[in-house]
């Protein structure tokens, strides 16, 4: 089978995208899986972790500031190398990195030794994002990209759905280095992946067309038909974009356990189930999401109008939490946190499908400045979150402002993501044409 032949067959003719293509992506969702599942075993074990290495609030606290700020600076480094060197053994090289550092983490007998693996964990796992993204971008059309971005970025929502399942089944409470089996065995699975990588990806599947290609579809070609003004539009527009979904994303997942527990008083398992319902939604929001894009485009749709229909629709959701914020204890309250989960992990797939416009042979870079400055910005505003919280005691006001963020990023790509005028002939976009999308990969 080959891949996606929509990249190099004129519309009208398009055959189905191959089954190899999808099934790719489905191996892309299971390294998200595993990318979540590696940093989650340390604050799914937080308790046994602390105790047997007599670590303080301070010292958990600063380990994930390490892992923040390794993270960032990961994605940047990663993104570069994305660019430079072959795909096809970058990304399991980057998989069987951070595996190798989740598997010692189960040996650690100290702060230091922890607060180093930790590290490498965030620097390692920060290249997932540049290789999945280059990978779809170079194994997908214009109009499928969404749905396969929405499949790989589910796999954090199942990473967040298994992970305690993993570790209730192996690690029983209170048992002294019982915590050191979940990393090991996660870890381990690492290789697995790896080993269905190599079997499933042939030399020349992800490498990029040729520099004089051109596009081939009339979506491809107003892609394609950007000036530089234009580009650096739209780079600023997606600047805002994942600052604002990161920084809803990002809030509900690390303070919405303790809002519903201190503010609303709920028990410890309600909050379990209802967290495991949260992610659950978050998945499938994720999947709808890049179904509905490509149905829109399947009935005429252009490519820019199914996303951005997508993407303000997932806005909509997410502005529910400024209602959530001032609801009592209901089921109403928990119904409306399942639409913004729902809603805020949903406009993700959008937002990748946007950066992938940006620039095909510079996608490791552009993926990697994207991660940067949304675990910066997101590290920046976790502090001055939680001392609001501790000032005032309560969580509505952040949760209004983390609900209505999305909203930025609705109205920067409403004003600065003008989608390209049509073009009128295949030679005349040709010659118009960047030479990264004139490299519109097969």
């Amino acid at each position: 089978m080959s891949l996606d032949p929509s990249l190099v067959e004129p519309a009208s003719t398009r055959p189905p995208t191959s089954l190899r293509t999808w099934a790719v992506c489905g191996l892309m969702l299971l390294a998200t899986m595993l990318n979540y599942m590696d940093r989650q075993a340390l604050s799914q074990q937080a308790t046994d972790v602390r105790s047997e290495l007599k670590l303080t609030n301070e010292d958990y606290g600063n380990l994930e500031t390490g892992f923040g700020i390794a993270f960032a600076v990961g994605g940047v480094a990663t993104g570069f190398l994305v660019d430079q060197f072959s795909l096809r053994w970058m990304y399991p090289a980057v998989l069987l990195l951070w595996s190798a550092v989740g598997f010692a983490t189960g040996w650690v007998t100290s702060y230091r030794e922890l607060m180093i693996c930790r590290v490498l964990l965030g620097f390692a796992e920060a290249g997932q994002w540049p290789c999945a993204l280059a990978a779809s971008q170079r194994l997908l059309s214009r109009s499928n990209r969404a749905l396969g971005n929405s499949i790989l970025q589910s796999g954090a929502s199942l990473g967040a759905i298994i992970t305690p399942l993993v570790i209730l089944g192996l690690n029983q409470p209170g048992v002294i280095g019982n915590w050191r089996l979940p990393f090991r065995v996660i870890g381990a699975l690492g290789v697995v992946w790896v080993a269905a990588w190599l079997i499933l990806i042939r030399p020349r599947d992800l490498e990029l067309k040729d520099q004089g290609a051109a596009p081939t579809s009339q979506d491809d070609r107003e892609a394609a038909d950007v000036d530089r003004a234009t580009r650096v539009r739209r780079f600023a527009a997606l600047i805002v974009v994942v600052i604002a979904i990161n920084i809803c994303w990002q809030y509900f997942r690390a303070w919405m356990p303790m809002m519903l527990k201190k503010e609303h008083g709920y028990g410890e398992t309600t909050i379990q189930w209802f967290s495991s319902a949260y992610y659950i939604a978050a998945g499938v929001g994720c999947l709808v999401v890049g179904g509905l894009a490509k149905f829109l485009t399947s009935r005429g749709w252009s490519v820019h109008g199914a996303r951005m229909a997508m993407f303000v629709g997932c806005v909509a959701l997410t502005a529910l939490g400024c209602v959530a914020a001032y609801l009592p204890a209901s089921p109403l309250l928990l119904i409306l946190l399942l639409a913004v989960g729902f809603g805020s992990l949903g406009q993700f797939p959008t937002y990748y499908a946007f950066t992938q416009e940006i620039s095909t042979r510079g996608m490791g870079k552009v993926t990697g400045a994207f991660s940067f400055v949304a675990w910066i910005s997101v590290a920046a505003v976790q502090g001055p979150i939680g001392r609001w919280i501790d000032q005032t005691g309560s969580y509505a006001a952040v949760t209004l402002i983390a609900g209505l963020a999305p909203i930025a990023a609705a109205l920067a790509l409403l004003i600065l993501w003008r989608p390209a005028k049509p073009v009128r002939s295949t030679s005349a976009a040709s010659a118009a044409a960047t030479p990264d999308l004139e490299a519109t990969p097969s």
